[in-house]
């Protein structure tokens, strides 16, 4: 069934499953939720809000974020907005199945304080690059014009692996993956990188259950983020050049997260 997959590379797949540790699936069967946490408010989700938040630049801190979500506290609206929306997204994608309508959607809410409401939910129509703080180009995004049908290359993988049976290290493998080739395409005007990690944890939620929710995955991406932006880079500088061989070091970022 995987060699049916049209984007998304399995060569480094044998490889990653022996450099993954043997004891992954038991820790992922301890993972459990939080005190705190209630059946309005999750703590998990605020510390993936927050921390995927963080990584783009969002001066937030979980501390005040927790005390406003869980709490009532008020900040003020700027403070707390996109994390809120982020957040709503999460929530969303806990009760619906992953799919090309719902993952539209998901992004629908996540990017309503980010880009033009015209834009949400829709993929971008025109060319992409993503630059470094100080304005050098470091990425060039596939050209709109073939976005279209790099996109329902991916939404078919996805429905390939949804329905495989996979083994925890397989499945962990192509959520990263997913990720990285979600980003690489960079689909939508902003958001891309608030989306690609709330996929990746989606598929692991289809995959193998609650628990993938408990992941801090989107904080060891945020208290790292300097390797997970190089790690990302050292594919290429342009979308039709990447190079997954180089893939590695971000696939394992994941499940170092446990």
């Amino acid at each position: 069934m995987l060699n049916e997959l049209k984007i998304i590379p399995v060569e480094l797949l044998e490889n990653y499953c022996l450099q993954v540790d043997n004891d992954l699936q038991l820790k992922f069967e301890n993972l459990q939720d939080a005190e705190i946490s209630t059946s309005e408010f999750s703590f998990y989700t605020s510390v993936s809000s927050v921390y995927s938040s963080k990584i783009e630049g969002e001066d937030i801190e979980l501390d005040s974020y927790i005390k406003h979500k869980r709490f009532g506290i008020e900040f003020l609206p700027d403070y707390t907005k996109k994390i809120d929306d982020l957040y709503f997204a999460y929530d969303f994608a806990k009760a619906n199945l992953l799919n090309a309508d719902n993952l539209a959607n998901a992004y629908e809410f996540l990017s309503k304080h980010i880009v033009a409401k015209n834009y949400q939910g829709k993929l971008r129509s025109s060319n992409m690059y993503v630059s470094t703080p100080d304005g050098r180009i470091e990425y060039f995004a596939i050209s709109p014009f073939k976005l279209q049908k790099e996109m329902e290359k991916l939404y078919y993988d996805l429905t390939i692996l949804l329905s495989a049976k996979l083994n925890i290290n397989e499945v962990f493998f192509f959520a990263s993956m997913i990720h990285l080739v979600f980003v690489k395409i960079h689909p939508f005007n902003d958001g891309n990188g608030r989306t690609g990690r709330l996929l990746e944890k989606w598929f692991l939620a289809q995959k193998l259950g609650e628990n993938a929710w408990f992941i801090e995955s989107e904080k060891m991406y945020y208290e790292n983020h300097q390797k997970y932006y190089e790690n990302l880079r050292i594919l290429g500088l342009e979308y039709e050049e990447l190079d997954y061989k180089k893939a590695m070091p971000f696939l394992l970022m994941l499940p170092n997260s446990l």
